[in-house]
């Protein structure tokens, strides 16, 4: 198996439910820019980096300070959280929960660059990340694109949340639909995913709802997912582990999207 590259750039991502009573959940995309020197136009769940202020908050919600793993992990969360307020407008694992206006207030502040810490601290708020479920961890190790170490995370959309709304910066247009029909619309030609999107999307296709997803979840230990290359009848896959609960485990190399 092929050794993740180092050093590789932490990062956080979260993808939110909204169940639907006798219906396949629907999960909340966000396509990106054209532009965006990672995933140009793909559609991707909303994250991005961990930053140094998220470690810094995090180190509040963790026992041990000394404890690096776990403030890593809590900084992950962290910047999910932080991630899906800029790009969606949602406010998920914030208490109580934040007026429209409030939560106006909060987006536009992190967009000029104010920390989430200080102001939460202004605006009476308090983050929870323990509210997100820990789903999975992808670092790849290949030399086409920057490498990411990504957590992704489980929500539910609560049910008095706002419409979310596209930052239209990174972002170009966002779309809630079931993980099913995402990935339909990437076979037809409508949307492009990459590799970890497409095969977190067949999973997430597995689950009637967020409790089901969350139960399955639970039962297996998160281990990191480092996609390696090898020959299967005679043709090169890009493969990852077949114990992780994803019901696709290769996909030939020149089929592969990458960001």
């Amino acid at each position: 198996m092929t050794e993740p590259i180092s050093p590789a750039i932490p990062a956080a991502t979260l993808v939110i439910f909204r169940d639907r009573p006798s219906l396949a959940p629907e999960l909340l995309m966000v396509e990106r820019a054209g532009s965006m020197a990672f995933a140009g136009g793909a559609l991707v769940f909303p994250g991005g980096r961990v930053d140094p202020a998220d470690r810094i908050l995090a180190e509040q919600h963790v026992q041990q300070p000394a404890d690096q793993t776990a403030i890593e992990e809590v900084a992950a969360r962290i910047a999910a959280i932080r991630e899906t307020i800029e790009e969606v407008g949602l406010a998920i694992g914030l208490h109580p929960a934040p007026s429209a206006d409030t939560l106006a207030t909060l987006r536009a502040a992190l967009h000029a660059g104010r920390e989430l810490g200080l102001m939460l601290d202004e605006l009476g708020l308090r983050c929870d990340p323990h509210m997100l479920t820990y789903f999975a961890r992808w670092r790849p190790a290949h030399h086409l694109t920057r490498i990411f170490d990504t957590r992704f995370y489980l929500a539910r959309l609560p049910v008095d949340a706002a419409p979310a709304r596209v930052d239209e910066t990174e972002n170009v247009r966002l779309l809630w639909a079931t993980a099913a029909e995402i990935l339909a619309h990437a076979d037809a030609g409508r949307a492009q995913v990459i590799f970890p999107t497409r095969r977190n999307l067949e999973r997430l296709a597995l689950f009637a709802g967020f409790d089901d997803a969350v139960d399955d979840t639970r039962r297996r230990p998160v281990r990191t997912v480092t996609p390696w290359i090898e020959p299967r009848d005679g043709i090169d896959h890009f493969c990852i582990p077949d114990d992780l609960g994803y019901p696709v485990t290769s996909e030939p190399v020149t089929r592969v999207a990458h960001g």
